[in-house]
């Protein structure tokens, strides 16, 4: 390789003008795709919307790699989805596939080999398939029931060889199809956050505050005649800063805060002869066990406060959250 040449691709601009370029062609690529939309491609979706097993997805090299991603997408998306090696298949895997099944074969030319070979007995099986492909008069154009046609006419490659608008227009098609199926489906925010429990929108909407909150002796509260005294010995043994003030049926009849304190002793009140529910505040903020710990904290950035006491459908006080307990558990 010329050293001059190589001096010149080390160059800022020559490095700037190659990525813009890259996003500019597959920009242009999946234009290009939104313009080869047809009836196989809203058959595709009607099929797989009817099928009771899965889209099993396949796909060689690159278009593998898409495959898998596109399965991923499907699954989480509320379309039982797999991946299955087509090398594999040959040897074993292809048993996984169930004529209740939907076949999604990605490959760019239509005649990669381990796919091809298999075509036939998948036909056998009575799968049917949906190809993703840049020819349809490939091998796999041939024997796929609906074709969605995924060619572009450059590459981002500079030697137009390496696969890379081809595949960015594979992952597009597979991402139209799970959304367009996520929409006929009705699946909801809710039904993505079941499938991603461990994420953080699966944390908002599926924490509940009786998952987190704090209960039984870590929840500071007194009856009504509680000393003052006692009442701060309360707070402070619990460090939530609040405590509740609960009558003989254990229902909030209001709340003391540090900040009641502070209040008290800017204006001059000396409460060590008061009773708990002397100083308390009336009408507290409570909030459901049973609603969402998000809930509990938009309540506490709604009204600028750092903890909420938690009743059950009795109305009774059954646990305790602040900001802290929310933070720990990863829901702000």
């Amino acid at each position: 390789m010329n050293s001059m040449n190589v001096e010149k691709n080390h160059d800022p601009a020559t490095i700037e003008y190659r990525i813009r370029e890259t996003l500019n062609i597959e920009a242009i690529e999946l234009q290009r795709a939104s313009q080869k939309i047809n009836g196989s491609w809203i058959q595709a979706v009607l099929e797989i919307l009817k099928v009771k097993g899965r889209v099993v997805v396949m796909g060689m090299g690159k278009s593998g790699h898409i495959g898998r991603k596109i399965a991923a997408t499907l699954a989480s998306t509320g379309t039982p989805a797999m991946f299955v090696h087509p090398a594999e298949a040959s040897h074993g895997d292809l048993g996984m596939v169930l004529k209740e099944d939907i076949v999604l074969a990605i490959s760019n030319s239509g005649e990669s080999e381990e796919l091809t070979s298999i075509l036939p007995v998948l036909k056998r099986i009575g799968v049917s398939i949906i190809a993703i492909t840049a020819n349809q008069d490939s091998t796999l154009g041939q024997h796929a029931n609906w074709v969605l046609e995924s060619a572009v006419e450059k590459e981002a490659c500079p030697l137009n060889l390496a696969p890379t608008a081809s595949t960015t227009v594979q992952l597009a098609i597979g991402d139209a199809l799970a959304v367009a199926l996520l929409e006929a489906r009705g699946f909801k925010a809710d039904d993505f956050a079941r499938s991603h429990p461990g994420g953080a929108l699966g944390r908002k909407l599926l924490t509940l505050v009786q998952d987190v909150m704090r209960t039984g002796q870590d929840v500071p509260r007194v009856a009504v005649d509680t000393s003052f005294m006692m009442l701060m010995k309360t707070m402070s043994d619990k460090k939530l800063g609040a405590a509740a003030v609960i009558d003989a049926n254990h229902k909030i009849l209001g709340v003391f805060t540090d900040g009641d304190l502070r209040r008290l002793i800017e204006a001059g009140t000396d409460p060590r002869g008061l009773t708990a529910g002397e100083v308390m505040s009336k009408k507290p903020k409570v909030i459901l066990s049973t609603s969402l710990a998000v809930e509990a904290a938009e309540l506490m950035e709604k009204h600028q406060i750092t903890s909420i006491f938690v009743i059950d459908a009795n109305q009774q006080i059954c646990g305790a959250i602040n900001s802290n307990d929310l933070m720990r558990a990863k829901v702000i």
